[in-house]
């Protein structure tokens, strides 16, 4: 593995988990970011196809629903489709009349690099009790003690047991489907295999059981279980769904920014639907197993 491709990773696992333990705005901000960069790699892409979205407003509107996702978390869905209206009468008053492609893709960036990493906010910023846990300016926090993790706020815990559930699953895949994989699994990613995709999901589902017994999930077998599945499998479509998306405009990688990996949308596309699902899971199920 080329150095490069090493250091770059290291760096970009040191500013996710800087970001991951401060929290608060520190985590927006970041978010933020992340959101602006995808989205430049995702309508550059759209325009490859002879499409013109309404980029620029779709990325504005996108930051908006970061910031509200922050400080009125209880607005973040009633305020997607507010924005998706404005994006489709910005389109609708432009000197050239826009396609139907124009919109949709405009309105998918909005849904898939805007509205969906909302999700990764709520979880880490805006469940109850996360900014009582701050200990630094703009709500953030970092720990007196790392001896226990059980001081910890309970979002950060969660937060990064997701996240280390999505590194199980990807690492599981690449290792164990290039040393077994011989089933292909789809055609839109020729590389991936069946017997990495079932790795992968086995990674994330021990590392979810684990976090679920240690931290003390209500029915923790069953729901490790659920929670160990369902990122395994919402990061193979997220994955898959990017794959996709570069192979219709006809590019190999979405970017070249980060060195020996690609873009942001090559690194953070196993992320872009599981937060949605994980954060139901908290706030719905948890809450009835626990009952």
């Amino acid at each position: 593995m080329p150095w490069t491709r090493i250091l770059s990773g290291i760096v970009a696992i040191a500013l996710a988990l800087g970001m991951l333990i401060l929290g608060g705005w520190y985590f927006t901000f970041g978010i933020g970011i992340l959101i602006f960069l995808g989205q430049l790699e995702y309508f550059r892409l759209v325009r490859a196809k002879g499409i013109e979205p309404a980029g620029k407003t779709t990325m504005v509107l996108s930051q908006l629903l970061l910031i509200i996702a922050t400080v009125a978390p209880n607005l973040t869905d009633a305020m997607f489709p507010v924005a998706g209206s404005l994006i489709c009468f910005y389109l609708l008053f432009q000197p050239k009349m826009a396609t139907i492609a124009d919109i949709s893709s405009s309105i998918l960036g909005l849904f898939y690099g805007g509205y969906l990493p909302t999700y990764w906010v709520r979880l880490r910023v805006s469940l109850p009790n996360s900014i009582s846990h701050s200990n630094l300016p703009l709500d953030g926090y970092w720990p007196d003690s790392w001896a226990d993790v059980s001081h910890f706020p309970p979002a950060l815990v969660l937060t990064f047991l997701v996240m280390a559930c999505i590194w199980a699953a990807d690492i599981g895949a690449y290792t164990m489907g290039k040393s077994f994989g011989r089933t292909r699994l789809s055609d839109i990613s020729p590389k991936k295999t069946v017997e990495g995709a079932i790795f992968g999901i086995l990674g994330s589902l021990i590392v979810a059981e684990v976090g679920a017994w240690y931290f003390h999930f209500p029915a923790w077998e069953f729901s490790g279980l659920i929670l160990g599945v369902l990122i395994g499998i919402t990061s193979l479509l997220g994955d898959l769904t990017e794959s996709m998306m570069k192979r219709d405009a006809g590019v190999k990688d979405s970017g070249q920014l980060i060195p020996g990996h690609g873009g942001i949308l090559d690194r953070t596309d196993s992320y872009v639907f599981t937060a949605p699902l994980v954060y139901y899971f908290v706030t719905l199920l948890l809450p009835l197993l626990s009952s």
